[in-house]
């Protein structure tokens, strides 16, 4: 089963090509342009993986993982930085990123983070399923 993606960036174009991509890979996408929107979705449906611009107007990309990770911890998320914003995606795995990519990048890669971040976050919800079976918690 692939992961349901949410891919995040403010640059449009940038954004209906990757999820283009994404989709011909045969991956469930949605996508979305600030921050705000994100939050909004992340309330309404279950995302496996986020893929995260760090600069972005309004609420910019590390104030939308650290939300995303109070309202689905275990929803992961790449972060994508550009050059400038290097220092920004390692400060977003110290703040709970599964890993981040710099722009530009090679669409092979991001698929190989993808699908380590799904089978991260599919283990997980395993050992909780596991442990909640074993200690009779219900889910």
């Amino acid at each position: 089963m692939k992961p349901r993606l949410l891919l995040v960036d403010d640059e449009e174009m940038f954004l209906e090509y990757l999820s283009k991509r994404l989709r011909n890979l045969r991956y469930d996408v949605t996508t979305s342009l600030t921050g705000e929107e994100v939050l909004e979705k992340i309330g309404q449906c279950d995302f496996d993986v986020v893929i995260l611009d760090v600069l972005m107007p309004g609420i910019d990309g590390l104030e939308t993982l650290v939300e995303i990770k109070k309202m689905k911890p275990l929803t992961e998320v790449i972060m994508l930085t550009g050059h400038a914003s290097l220092e920004s995606g390692i400060n977003g795995m110290r703040m709970g990123a599964f890993d981040y990519l710099r722009k530009p990048f090679d669409t092979d890669e991001l698929v190989s983070k993808i699908n380590a971040a799904y089978e991260r976050k599919v283990e997980q919800e395993e050992r909780i399923r596991l442990a909640s079976k074993r200690y009779n918690l219900k889910s």
